[in-house]
Order: C-alpha cells, then structure tokens, then sequence
C-alpha cells in the first residue's frame, strides 16, 4: 500500500485523469499488451492508472477511489477486478463519459474523490496512531518487569 505522501500525490495529481486517453498514457511501460485482457486500454477504460514502484511493476491504482491493485495476470479484466474490490467506486458507477458531465455533476464527483481520499488518509494515520500505541504499551511493559527484577 501506498504511503500517505504517496497517496497525497496521487491524488492531487489525478485530478487530470478523467480523461481515458490521459489514464492510457500512462501505461507506456505496462507489461501486459496484445492478446491479454488488462491491455492498457482496458486498465485505463476501467479507471487504472499505471503507478509502477521498482519491485513492483504492474501497479495500478484508480484515480478515483485510489484503490491499489497489483499482481494482474495477463486473463485479469481489469473493470470486473475493480468492480470487485471496491463495487461503489463513483467512476464505475458513472452513467455518462466525463465530456458529457454538467459542472454539477463533475462538482459532486469531485466532493466524492475529496471524500475517499480523506477516509484513506484518516485510516492510515488511525493504523500508524495504533502501532505507536502497541509499541509505546509493550516498552511500558518491558520496562515494569525490569523494575519488578529490580526490586527483588
């Protein structure tokens, strides 16, 4: 998963991709081309952009609900992969292409990103706030029972 700076960047930098051809382009070094099912046109027609980490060349995140998928297998179709993981995506559930979306309806769009995109961010740091809790409680605990050594 990615890491909030990461997510930050994505995000703000996603803000481009409602575009299929942009979303396509990103997919220049995707190792899955002809003959498979999640050609770049297809991960970009389902909401994909290609986000490529060195050990990890076939992630693909969604500019819109910032779910991260990696480990596609070249049969993997990539809307009904999506659709799985996260089925009220508001990209998936568009009913128009985004050239035909009133401002209203990009604005609502765009409040529903800004949303996700905090509900991410918020549960990241809740998990990083409860790992330093774990660690702060066993240090306490370490440092008790070194105390009742002492003692005796």
């Amino acid at each position: 998963m990615a890491s909030i700076d990461v997510l930050m960047s994505r995000f703000y930098s996603y803000d481009t991709m409602y575009s299929q051809e942009l979303r396509e382009q990103s997919f220049v070094d995707w190792p899955f081309r002809e003959e498979c099912s999640c050609t770049p046109e297809k991960m970009a027609k389902a909401g994909f952009v290609h986000c490529p980490s060195e050990n990890e060349p076939d992630v693909a995140c969604c500019f819109f609900c910032l779910i991260e998928l990696e480990g596609w297998e070249p049969d993997d179709n990539p809307w009904l992969e999506h659709a799985k993981r996260f089925p009220n995506c508001g990209f998936l559930t568009m009913k128009k292409d985004f050239t035909e979306l009133t401002v209203g309806e990009f604005y609502r769009l765009e409040q529903e990103r800004l949303k996700i995109f905090h509900r991410k961010v918020c549960h990241m740091k809740m998990a990083h706030f409860r790992d330093a809790i774990d660690r702060t409680l066993e240090n306490m605990k370490s440092l008790l029972d070194s105390m009742k050594g002492i003692s005796k």
